[in-house]
């Protein structure tokens, strides 16, 4: 199994083939035409100024085994539509490349970090980040609101398959994207496809890494951690860690 992490595959309910269907939405906000392109490993990707800088972003704040699993997710993300039909005619495939490019944000371990919090969840602190980068950015400001706000939702609900999956496609198939890296190829997705990603962007140390910055989460602000996916590295490995769960205070609410 890819990274043998199978506590985290659990954790994000991804198979290999399952729910392949993606639900449609005619206020889905569709690929802007005649977008330039270039290719990373033999996959045509989308090449805008918007994209280019997000990319650059990503690569300033992510460290080496970080920045490597976003572009993973991006190129898995591109490889699913490519291979969905309805997928190619409606998704964004500029919101889709800022958001899977820009979803670690939140791991951003610099002291002086202006993205990362000392009490949200680091999908939000991403997702507030990429709002404020688009805002910023001459292109990005031309943006909509909608494209803005299916950034913020696919990048905030990526560890949430059970309500990304349920969202707009562009939400959905970044989650799934991201999902790929940690299950395997699925989707539509060949392994040939899978692997030619692998060769460009290989994962080499990343479950090393992925462990460090579980714990570095549930340390510095343990109590984002409670009741996610990240709990296990706090129950496991930080020592005074303590899960404060919902049951409890509903409980004392309610004696």
């Amino acid at each position: 199994m890819h990274l043998n992490l199978l506590p985290l595959l659990v954790m994000l309910h991804i198979t290999s083939s399952a729910h392949v269907h993606i639900h449609a939405h005619a206020n889905t906000a569709g690929p802007r035409p005649n977008h330039p392109v270039k290719t990373i490993a033999s996959i045509k990707v989308i090449d805008t100024p918007l994209v280019r800088a997000a990319q650059d972003l990503a690569h300033t704040h992510n460290d080496e085994h970080a920045y490597k699993h976003v572009m993973r997710s991006w190129l898995f993300g591109v490889l699913l539509i490519s291979h969905n039909e309805t997928l190619r005619r409606t998704i964004d495939l500029e919101v889709h490349a800022v958001a899977a490019l820009l979803h670690d944000l939140g791991w951003d371990k610099s002291p002086t970090s202006p993205f990362v919090s000392p009490d949200r969840r680091f999908e939000v602190d991403g997702a507030i980040a990429s709002r404020n980068f688009i805002r910023s950015h001459p292109h990005g400001s031309r943006w909509e609101e909608r494209r803005v706000q299916l950034v913020w939702d696919a990048i905030a609900l990526h560890t949430e398959p059970r309500i990304a999956w349920f969202k707009e496609p562009d939400v959905e198939v970044v989650q799934k994207g991201i999902g790929m890296d940690f299950s395997g190829p699925g989707f539509g997705v060949t392994r040939q496809e899978y692997d030619a990603v692998l060769r460009e962007f290989p994962t080499r140390g990343f479950r090393d890494n992925l462990n460090g910055t579980m714990i570095w989460l549930c340390q510095t602000k343990p109590q984002s951690t409670y009741e996610t996916f990240i709990q296990p590295w706090g129950d496991r490995y930080v020592a005074g860690y303590e899960a404060q769960q919902t049951i409890d205070g509903i409980f004392r609410n309610f004696p």
